[in-house]
């Protein structure tokens, strides 16, 4: 399985901030915008990313990510110019995905909570057509609202209906088989003259084959793509990482604990962060796994 980060788009719920910078390079407390949905996709086991963002944030990225190679991992970069929806950024990634099966994130979500690593695991081992992961919310309105049948099976998936039919809501993650990418080929432009997302998923309802993976309580889900939200997940991360000790997405430690990073490359790791917190830690890791 491959993994595809979508981090295109202009930022524009966050002007005037992002009209400089793309906003997943923005700092969530610690670390920039893009490590945690990249760690997601490293904890699921997932070595081959793409990020699909606009050509004139490219160069930005590769700054900071560079081939992937120091994190164990290797990074494509797939060119979204336009922001015409998530289905038509899986298209862009076309040639990327191949004949794999891939696991999709937008850029700007963040996930965190006990036993994720063995959920993410599961679903893709388990995976036959789709995955779509869901969290319960207390407005489902603002979101796309997943319904079910008498039967418990997944019945639709409404984008921001004014009666939601439940509190189930997909996030932006999802699992894939290769099916999707002749589904795109077929989907028309919303009236927003995007491609949708809900319109792919329901492709798959359509056809019974969505299966939906709830992260119940324990679990935390938050887009940060509005400065109120940014804000709520550095305070959140802040405060896990004050008083448990460990950083929430910190990729070099995830690639050294899987075996994708040797000791010294790790070390060197160190070096590079050096008088930071970030390289600290690192050494802390280092010296824990001796």
């Amino acid at each position: 399985m491959k993994g595809v980060i979508l981090a295109g788009g202009t930022g524009s719920r966050m002007f005037p901030v992002t009209k400089g910078v793309n906003k997943h390079l923005l700092p969530v407390f610690d670390k920039p915008m893009i490590y945690y949905p990249l760690s997601v996709l490293m904890l699921a086991d997932i070595q081959e990313v793409a990020i699909v963002c606009r050509d004139c944030d490219r160069a930005s990225f590769e700054s900071l990510l560079g081939s992937g190679e120091r994190f164990g991992i290797s990074i494509e970069y797939v060119t979204q110019n336009s922001a015409k929806g998530i289905s038509d950024g899986i298209k862009q990634a076309g040639s990327f995905i191949g004949e794999s099966s891939f696991c999709l994130i937008l850029g700007d979500n963040f996930f965190f909570g006990p036993g994720l690593t063995p959920v993410l695991t599961n679903a893709k081992k388990q995976l036959k057509h789709a995955t779509a992961f869901a969290y319960e919310v207390k407005n489902p309105r603002s979101f796309g609202v997943i319904s079910y049948n008498k039967d418990n099976q997944v019945d639709s998936i409404e984008e921001k209906p004014e009666v939601p039919k439940s509190n189930k809501v997909a996030t932006g993650l999802y699992m894939f088989n290769n099916c999707a990418l002749d589904y795109v080929e077929q989907l028309s432009a919303s009236s927003r003259g995007e491609l949708e997302v809900t319109d792919l998923l329901n492709t798959y309802i359509n056809q019974s084959e969505l299966g939906v993976e709830v992260l119940g309580r324990g679990y935390a889900w938050l887009d940060m793509g509005t400065s109120e939200s940014l804000m709520e997940a550095s305070i959140y991360i802040q405060s896990i990482e004050k008083r448990q000790g460990f950083k929430i997405a910190c990729l070099e430690e995830i690639a050294y604990r899987k075996g994708w990073l040797t000791k010294a490359a790790v070390e060197q790791a160190c070096q590079h962060h050096e008088n930071t917190t970030y390289g600290e830690y690192l050494y802390k890791v280092l010296t824990e796994l001796k």
